[in-house]
Protein backbone atom coordinates (compact mmCIF):
# COMPACT_ATOMS: atom_id res chain seq x y z
CA UNK A 1 0.00 0.00 0.00
CA UNK A 2 1.23 3.28 -1.18
CA UNK A 3 2.30 5.95 1.92
CA UNK A 4 0.50 9.30 0.69
CA UNK A 5 3.15 12.48 0.30
CA UNK A 6 2.41 15.23 2.96
CA UNK A 7 2.24 18.44 1.10
CA UNK A 8 2.46 21.43 3.09
CA UNK A 9 -0.15 23.82 3.46
CA UNK A 10 1.40 27.46 4.03
CA UNK A 11 -0.51 30.24 6.67
CA UNK A 12 1.03 33.58 6.58
CA UNK A 13 1.54 34.74 9.84
CA UNK A 14 1.87 38.08 11.17
CA UNK A 15 1.65 40.38 14.51
CA UNK A 16 -2.13 41.16 15.20
CA UNK A 17 -3.55 38.93 12.51
CA UNK A 18 -6.70 37.91 12.94
CA UNK A 19 -6.10 34.53 13.97
CA UNK A 20 -9.92 33.63 14.30
CA UNK A 21 -10.28 34.12 10.48
CA UNK A 22 -8.87 30.48 9.17
CA UNK A 23 -9.11 28.57 12.47
CA UNK A 24 -11.64 26.15 11.36
CA UNK A 25 -9.46 25.91 8.19
CA UNK A 26 -5.89 25.14 9.61
CA UNK A 27 -8.02 23.02 12.44
CA UNK A 28 -9.30 20.76 9.85
CA UNK A 29 -6.43 20.88 7.17
CA UNK A 30 -3.58 19.45 10.03
CA UNK A 31 -6.30 17.05 11.70
CA UNK A 32 -6.46 13.46 9.47
CA UNK A 33 -10.12 13.10 11.03
CA UNK A 34 -12.73 12.98 8.68
CA UNK A 35 -10.11 13.51 5.76
CA UNK A 36 -10.48 12.13 2.14
CA UNK A 37 -6.58 10.80 2.63
CA UNK A 38 -5.76 11.42 5.90
CA UNK A 39 -1.70 12.67 6.63
CA UNK A 40 -1.89 14.26 2.63
CA UNK A 41 -1.60 17.73 4.35
CA UNK A 42 0.13 19.84 7.75
CA UNK A 43 -0.12 22.98 7.92
CA UNK A 44 3.04 25.49 8.04
CA UNK A 45 3.18 29.12 9.27
CA UNK A 46 5.58 32.03 7.28
CA UNK A 47 6.47 34.90 8.45
CA UNK A 48 8.64 37.69 7.32
CA UNK A 49 11.74 36.26 9.54
CA UNK A 50 11.15 33.51 12.36
CA UNK A 51 10.45 35.97 14.73
CA UNK A 52 7.92 35.09 16.92
CA UNK A 53 4.86 36.95 16.48
CA UNK A 54 1.82 37.72 18.29
CA UNK A 55 -1.90 37.06 16.91
CA UNK A 56 -4.55 39.89 17.35
CA UNK A 57 -6.34 37.06 20.01
CA UNK A 58 -3.13 37.21 22.19
CA UNK A 59 -1.40 34.04 20.75
CA UNK A 60 2.23 33.59 20.81
CA UNK A 61 3.48 32.04 17.50
CA UNK A 62 7.02 30.27 16.63
CA UNK A 63 7.03 30.78 13.18
CA UNK A 64 8.33 27.88 11.21
CA UNK A 65 9.52 28.93 8.61
CA UNK A 66 11.02 32.30 6.91
CA UNK A 67 9.21 33.24 3.74
CA UNK A 68 11.95 33.21 1.82
CA UNK A 69 11.97 29.60 2.40
CA UNK A 70 8.89 28.70 0.64
CA UNK A 71 8.29 28.03 -3.18
CA UNK A 72 4.89 27.17 -5.22
CA UNK A 73 6.20 23.76 -5.74
CA UNK A 74 6.56 23.05 -2.06
CA UNK A 75 3.37 23.94 -1.05
CA UNK A 76 -0.29 22.74 -1.88
CA UNK A 77 -1.56 26.27 -0.85
CA UNK A 78 -0.89 29.41 0.64
CA UNK A 79 -3.49 31.06 3.16
CA UNK A 80 -3.49 34.82 3.85
CA UNK A 81 -5.49 35.69 6.88
CA UNK A 82 -6.79 38.85 7.28
CA UNK A 83 -5.31 42.07 9.91
CA UNK A 84 -5.30 46.07 10.16
CA UNK A 85 -1.35 46.35 8.44
CA UNK A 86 -2.59 44.99 5.65
CA UNK A 87 -4.42 47.89 5.15
CA UNK A 88 -1.24 50.21 5.57
CA UNK A 89 0.84 48.40 2.78
CA UNK A 90 2.63 46.10 5.02
CA UNK A 91 3.40 42.72 3.86
CA UNK A 92 5.09 43.46 0.32
CA UNK A 93 6.97 39.76 0.94
CA UNK A 94 3.75 38.03 1.39
CA UNK A 95 2.21 39.71 -2.00
CA UNK A 96 5.70 39.09 -3.93
CA UNK A 97 4.96 35.35 -2.76
CA UNK A 98 1.17 34.94 -3.77
CA UNK A 99 2.20 36.69 -6.78
CA UNK A 100 4.76 33.88 -7.38
CA UNK A 101 2.00 31.20 -6.58
CA UNK A 102 -0.57 32.69 -8.76
CA UNK A 103 1.86 32.48 -11.61
CA UNK A 104 2.63 28.83 -10.65
CA UNK A 105 -1.17 27.65 -10.65
CA UNK A 106 -0.82 27.28 -6.94
CA UNK A 107 -4.03 28.41 -5.03
CA UNK A 108 -3.58 31.50 -2.68
CA UNK A 109 -6.68 31.40 -0.13
CA UNK A 110 -7.05 35.39 0.96
CA UNK A 111 -9.95 36.77 4.08
CA UNK A 112 -10.99 39.97 4.99
CA UNK A 113 -7.92 42.49 4.84
CA UNK A 114 -5.73 40.34 2.65
CA UNK A 115 -8.54 40.57 -0.45
CA UNK A 116 -7.83 44.23 -0.32
CA UNK A 117 -4.10 43.79 -0.59
CA UNK A 118 -4.60 41.28 -3.34
CA UNK A 119 -6.98 43.89 -5.34
CA UNK A 120 -4.68 46.01 -4.31
CA UNK A 121 -1.90 44.73 -6.57
CA UNK A 122 -4.42 43.96 -9.30
CA UNK A 123 -4.37 39.79 -8.47
CA UNK A 124 -8.31 39.63 -9.01
CA UNK A 125 -8.90 42.11 -11.98
CA UNK A 126 -10.14 38.92 -13.92
CA UNK A 127 -10.91 36.19 -11.29
CA UNK A 128 -14.13 35.51 -9.34
CA UNK A 129 -13.70 36.73 -6.10
CA UNK A 130 -16.09 37.79 -2.51
CA UNK A 131 -14.75 40.29 0.13
CA UNK A 132 -15.98 42.25 2.58
CA UNK A 133 -18.34 44.33 0.25
CA UNK A 134 -17.43 45.49 -3.21
CA UNK A 135 -16.95 49.64 -1.93
CA UNK A 136 -14.36 47.90 -0.19
CA UNK A 137 -12.54 46.58 -3.13
CA UNK A 138 -13.27 49.75 -5.17
CA UNK A 139 -11.39 51.72 -2.28
CA UNK A 140 -8.19 50.05 -3.49
CA UNK A 141 -8.04 51.11 -7.17
CA UNK A 142 -9.34 47.25 -7.60
CA UNK A 143 -10.57 47.39 -11.74
CA UNK A 144 -12.32 43.79 -11.48
CA UNK A 145 -15.41 44.71 -10.17
CA UNK A 146 -17.24 42.77 -13.05
CA UNK A 147 -15.84 39.45 -11.08
CA UNK A 148 -17.19 40.39 -7.95
CA UNK A 149 -19.55 37.35 -6.70
CA UNK A 150 -20.08 38.41 -3.31
CA UNK A 151 -19.21 34.76 -1.80
CA UNK A 152 -16.08 32.84 -1.64
CA UNK A 153 -15.88 30.64 -5.10
CA UNK A 154 -13.41 28.34 -6.36
CA UNK A 155 -10.12 29.67 -8.45
CA UNK A 156 -6.83 29.98 -8.46
CA UNK A 157 -7.10 32.46 -5.76
CA UNK A 158 -9.96 32.51 -2.94
CA UNK A 159 -10.76 35.56 -1.44
CA UNK A 160 -13.81 35.97 1.25
CA UNK A 161 -15.42 37.91 3.39
CA UNK A 162 -14.14 38.78 7.22
CA UNK A 163 -17.92 37.79 8.48
CA UNK A 164 -17.62 34.70 6.80
CA UNK A 165 -14.96 32.06 7.97
CA UNK A 166 -16.73 29.11 7.43
CA UNK A 167 -17.57 29.79 4.05
CA UNK A 168 -14.36 30.19 3.52
CA UNK A 169 -13.30 26.85 5.27
CA UNK A 170 -15.58 25.24 3.25
CA UNK A 171 -13.97 26.41 -0.22
CA UNK A 172 -10.63 26.09 0.83
CA UNK A 173 -11.71 22.33 2.06
CA UNK A 174 -13.07 22.08 -1.36
CA UNK A 175 -9.99 23.06 -3.18
CA UNK A 176 -8.08 20.60 -1.63
CA UNK A 177 -10.75 17.64 -1.93
CA UNK A 178 -10.00 17.74 2.04
CA UNK A 179 -13.18 15.69 3.86
CA UNK A 180 -13.90 12.16 2.91
CA UNK A 181 -17.70 12.66 3.05
CA UNK A 182 -17.54 16.24 0.92
CA UNK A 183 -17.33 19.67 2.67
CA UNK A 184 -21.04 19.95 3.31
CA UNK A 185 -21.25 18.11 6.90
CA UNK A 186 -18.32 19.80 8.52
CA UNK A 187 -20.36 22.98 6.85
CA UNK A 188 -23.59 22.37 8.39
CA UNK A 189 -22.15 21.49 11.57
CA UNK A 190 -20.03 24.59 12.09
CA UNK A 191 -22.55 26.96 10.20
CA UNK A 192 -25.64 26.11 11.12
CA UNK A 193 -24.98 24.29 14.56
CA UNK A 194 -26.06 20.73 13.41
CA UNK A 195 -24.35 18.64 15.53
CA UNK A 196 -26.06 15.32 13.62
CA UNK A 197 -23.44 15.96 10.59
CA UNK A 198 -20.60 14.84 13.01
CA UNK A 199 -22.57 11.32 12.88
CA UNK A 200 -22.35 11.76 8.76
CA UNK A 201 -18.60 12.91 9.00
CA UNK A 202 -17.71 9.87 11.17
CA UNK A 203 -19.47 6.99 9.71
CA UNK A 204 -20.57 7.82 5.84
CA UNK A 205 -24.36 7.53 6.59
CA UNK A 206 -26.96 10.43 6.26
CA UNK A 207 -28.95 10.60 9.35
CA UNK A 208 -32.78 12.55 9.06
Amino acid sequence: MNTPTTQMVHLFVFDAMEDWEASLAIAAINSPQFQSVPGRYRMVTVASSLRPITTGGGVLIQPDVSIDAVTPDSSAMLILPGGQSWDRDAHGEALQLASRFIASGTPVAAICAATLALARAGFLDRLRHAADAREYLISSGHRGTAFYCGAPSIGLTLPSSAVAPVDFAREIFRMLNLDSRGPGARYAMFKHGDAAKSYVLSTGCSRN
